[in-house]
């Protein structure tokens, strides 16, 4: 009986002590955790400025519905893929991989948009009649291709911003459809 006693009162004793035991919380004191820097620094685009072997070579995707649209004539911006780029493209496309939106509903989110300036590093290329464009010497890497499509002529409809990213490697070409 003595021993029965003993017995429990050491299983009592060790689940007073466990429940003592911390659990998942903060981590202890000097490990910091370290969460991704999406501030713009130039240093991160400067991979995007070398040339390369690769290219893209890109169209606008088939469409199917009553509602057509053209990106004829239109600028297409090819943006470096950096943690800066890839925060603005969630902010301003609700994704970080593709995305058709309308034009003002992206620009309306601008003011949220991480603050930066991209611009010495992008790469662009006009929209042919046939809805197509290409960009060539580019290095390896991942970048975010945009552009606005308009309705074909009579048709009635707002713009929409097409993001869409594409990673670039090996020397080869890369085909794309917004």
């Amino acid at each position: 009986m003595v021993a029965r006693v003993r017995l429990l009162a050491a299983a009592a004793l060790l689940g007073l002590l466990s429940a003592c035991a911390p659990t998942l919380g903060p981590p202890p004191p000097g490990i910091a955790v370290k969460l991704p820097d999406e501030s713009f620094r130039a240093a991160d685009f400067a991979w995007s400025q070398g040339i390369g072997r690769n290219a893209i070579v890109g169209k606008l995707a088939p469409q199917t519905g009553p509602m057509r649209y053209t990106c004829a004539g239109q600028t297409v911006v090819l943006t470096p893929e950096t943690p800066w780029s890839r925060r603005r493209m969630l902010v301003l496309y609700k994704s970080e991989t593709h995305s058709a939106l309308p034009t003002a509903e992206v620009r309306a989110r601008g003011p949220q948009a991480p603050p930066g300036d991209s611009e010495p590093y992008v790469r662009r290329a006009i929209c042919d009649n046939a809805d197509r464009f290409s960009f060539a010497g580019l290095p390896d890497g991942s970048w975010f291709a945009i552009t606005i499509v308009k309705p074909v002529p009579g048709a009635t409809g707002s713009s929409m911003a097409l993001m869409r990213r594409v990673v670039t490697r090996g020397g080869k070409t890369a085909s794309l459809e917004l």
